[in-house]
């Protein structure tokens, strides 16, 4: 019987884990090919803006719609295309007043995204109508952003709500 004290007969194992060096290198890789993908992040995020408004602005009308049927009065949504600031309002004998709830506040279209109201033979105003029996003016909106990406927005026909006609670029 042969007793072994100390070592054992098998070599050393080498410590797990990663050097100094290696993890430097590591990071210098990240860093620079974050560095060459942050300006295509940057217009991905840009072009969601635009897009992130359009779908605020029909949610918006869908609720104003919805209000207006289930509450029998006229409801608008409004847009100052100088300001590029939207609300609703709702009718209350003769005038139109604000909400006074958050679907009601001022809202603002993102900073790079122009909004303008599209020719229309059914109305020359700054305002979308949504009446109690479900109808709804056939008005087209465009958004625009500075990039060049375009949204248009409206119904086709007074039964038809508030969508996306056309999405696209210039």
């Amino acid at each position: 019987m042969t007793l072994t004290i100390g070592r054992s007969a098998e070599a050393p194992r080498p410590a797990a884990g990663f050097t100094l060096l290696e993890l430097v290198l590591v990071m210098l890789l990240v860093s620079l090919l974050m560095g060459l993908a942050a300006p295509s992040l940057r217009g991905f995020i840009l072009g969601r803006k635009s897009a992130d408004a359009a779908a605020q602005l029909i949610a918006l009308a869908q609720y104003a719609r919805n209000r207006a049927v289930s509450s029998g009065s006229n409801y608008r949504l409004n847009l100052d295309t100088a300001e590029g600031a939207y609300w609703l309002t709702v009718q209350k004998g003769v005038d139109f007043q604000e909400l006074g709830t958050e679907f009601g506040r001022r809202f603002s279209l993102p900073e790079r995204v122009e909004a303008t109201w599209l020719p229309s033979q059914y109305a020359a105003h700054d305002y979308i109508e949504f009446f109690p029996d479900g109808r709804t003016e056939a008005v087209n909106l465009r958004l625009v952003d500075r990039d060049g990406q375009v949204f248009e927005i409206g119904c086709q026909s007074e039964t038809e709500p508030l969508t996306v006609l056309q999405k696209g670029s210039r």
